[in-house]
């Protein structure tokens, strides 16, 4: 539920769930696998109650299932990382901290202000039917109920509301800002010189001794991983679609059944006079109100041509008098009823007669109308075929699901079975046992690839339980040939080995030269070096980051400072830093610099709050949720 309205509202505090709730999936319903007692096994606590590893395990492959969602070209691979699963635990324990906080200070909407909320907030429009109900067949197609949506949303509202207090409050005058800006926006004149080993890479020649030595201290470096030659079968929603067969009976009766559905809904172009009128005021002035409009009202119905011109000079409604009236297409919905009601019932090309609303008195012409009319069934039909294939899937899954799972545990031996039953299609493919950059799908699961390269898989050459890898797909894998890993030898690898050592000979006689200039530069100030440049910590372009943070870290106070920086395998830099520049007045007066100084504050804030309420609620990750699993815990940092 939580994916779907994410996927559809942008909150004013929008940065708040960026940073402070961006997972939101702690009530996600459990995959379809065999509960074992790893998967139930208790990785974190918060207020006295556990997020068990099964929890865990499903709230990931949401995560990755939504990345893969909004960026079809994303390398989940960087999402199946051990960090990236840390990431999401950590997220479900933040959620619940925010949960028991709501809760704990009965900051949970009544029905009635959710209602309020729902129907006022212009982000859930595309949800709303014209009467402000929810739309029933979009929370459908997210397999919701409007129950499960007002539970949902009533808690999204109920974790705003813990952190908005803080986060909308956060203020940082000008002088303050501008201190903490500082260190981001100083610029530095500078010289440097970078002593690059590519100009030293012809002066080396490593030995055979050098390439043993270096070998022999980075094995570690030259191993060939693990890996698994496989062949697995996979069950999904697509799969069981393709084996379907639907009759055009029962295409022509869905389009029947959901008529309204293939219609498009009417719309008027309408123009308007208002004469304004409150609700409060005399009788005597809205009597002189009404008379001016029926005056005008008479004028537009004896000369209809003209009624541009007549709204121009005499409609009070600013916004659409310059555009003599014209209000564009409208449905039923976007005005007020009595408007909407008096406009849906006239042709084009008919005035109203006068029409009262709480804004006033209104002349409506309606100009053109449109829609009404239902899409034909042949233009309809593969739409409706599509649809139907997935809903036939989504009811077929529950019970494909378990004759795929009991067939390739109980005949464990082959794949074959449920390949010859449910009628899939046998994949190979080489793996190992994490993901490679750029691996998607099934086989960029980590529950899948530990059930492959798990013992029983590899020496017995049994199938893998079935193993849920997203959301309605089920995937189970046989081991064909397994390879350990091994060290490579040096005879494999030489080449790789002599590029090494060469690239950090020549590095170390760059950064022998450079130490050698750095110390003539401190004895000579007047020693130029041959690059000058003006950094700072937002622009400096060309200049390596780790000089230009040596060139900011200079004490001021004793300029020129000469220094040096190691750059590694990129070689050695030689800086002086000459003067310190003011800060211009655009920057000192950026009020967008100071808004984001003070944003920035306010998310320190929140992150200060949520770390104080998760020692109030106890929350604790427990060491099972690292890799590997011990017995002790650890609070939240």
């Amino acid at each position: 539920m939580f994916d779907f309205v994410r996927d559809h509202t942008r909150w004013v505090l929008g940065f708040m769930l960026l940073l402070i709730i961006p997972s939101f999936v702690f009530f996600g319903v459990q995959g379809y696998t065999r509960f074992t007692g790893a998967e139930n096994a208790t990785v974190a606590k918060v207020d006295g109650r556990t997020i068990t590893r099964a929890e865990w395990d499903s709230a990931h492959d949401r995560t990755v299932d939504r990345a893969r969602r909004q960026q079809p070209g994303l390398d989940t691979a960087v999402l199946n990382t051990p960090q990236a699963r840390r990431d999401t635990l950590e997220g479900l324990v933040r959620d619940r901290v925010l949960l028991a906080a709501a809760q704990a200070m009965h900051l949970t909407p009544s029905d009635a202000r959710l209602q309020r909320l729902f129907v006022t907030d212009p982000q859930f429009a595309g949800m709303r039917n014209p009467d402000g109900s929810v739309n029933r067949e979009l929370l459908a197609a997210q397999g919701m109920n409007s129950e499960m949506f007002a539970a949902q949303l009533r808690q999204e509202f109920a974790v705003q509301q813990v952190v908005s207090g803080v986060l909308r409050t956060s203020f940082a005058t000008p002088g303050v800002a501008l201190a903490g800006l500082d260190p981001l926006l100083q610029k530095r004149e500078l010289q440097w010189q970078r002593f690059d080993p590519a100009a030293y890479r012809a002066r080396v020649n490593p030995s055979d001794a050098d390439l043993e030595a270096y070998y022999k201290k980075n094995e570690a470096r030259f191993k060939a991983a693990e890996s698994a030659q496989i062949e697995y079968v996979m069950l999904d929603l697509d799969t069981i679609a393709k084996g379907l067969k639907l009759s055009d009976a029962d295409l022509k009766k869905f389009y029947d059944d959901n008529a309204a559905r293939f219609t498009a809904p009417p719309e008027r172009r309408a123009s308007h006079i208002l004469i304004k009128a409150d609700k409060a005021a005399p009788e005597a002035e809205r009597k002189k109100a009404r008379e001016r409009a029926e005056a005008l009202l008479a004028e537009a119905r004896k000369t209809p041509a003209a009624f541009a011109d007549l709204a121009r000079k005499n409609s009070q409604d600013t916004a659409s008098a310059t555009q003599g009236g014209d209000l564009d297409f409208f449905g039923r919905g976007a005005m007020v009823k009595a408007f909407e009601d008096a406009a849906f019932a006239l042709e084009p090309g008919k005035i109203s007669d006068i029409v009262e609303t709480d804004f006033g008195y209104h002349v409506i012409m309606v100009t053109a109308a449109r829609g009404g009319n239902a899409r034909p069934f042949a233009e309809a039909r593969g739409e409706i075929e599509l649809e139907l294939l997935k809903t036939t899937a989504q009811r077929r899954w529950p019970e494909l699901a378990e004759q795929f799972t009991n067939t390739v545990y109980e005949q464990s031996d082959s794949l074959q079975p449920v390949i010859d039953k449910l009628k899939l299609e046998k994949r190979t493919a080489t793996v190992r046992r994490t993901a490679q950059p750029g691996e998607a799908g099934p086989l960029a699961s980590p529950k899948l690839l530990d059930a492959i390269f798990a013992k029983d898989t590899i020496t017995n050459k049994r199938n893998t339980d079935a193993v849920e890898t997203g959301t309605n797909r089920l995937v189970s894998a046989r081991v064909l040939q397994h390879t350990p890993a091994r060290t490579l030898a040096l005879a494999e690898v030489k080449e790789a080995v002599r590029e090494r050592v060469a690239g950090e000979q020549a590095a170390a006689l760059a950064r022998t030269e450079g130490q050698a200039r750095l110390a003539e530069a401190q004895k000579d100030a007047a020693l130029a070096l041959p690059t000058a440049a003006v950094v700072s910590r937002l622009q400096a372009p060309g200049v390596p980051r780790a000089v230009v943070e040596a060139a900011m870290r200079a004490d001021a106070a004793k300029l020129p400072v000469a220094a040096g920086v190691d750059l590694g395998p990129e070689g050695y830099a030689v800086l002086r830093v000459t003067k310190v520049l003011p800060l211009d007045d655009a920057q000192a007066n950026d009020a967008g610099l100071r808004g984001q100084y003070t944003q920035a504050w306010a998310m320190a804030e929140g992150d200060a709050y949520l770390k104080a309420l998760k020692k109030r609620f106890k929350a604790e990750i427990k060491a099972e949720a690292d890799a590997p699993a011990e017995s002790a815990s650890a609070p939240v940092r």
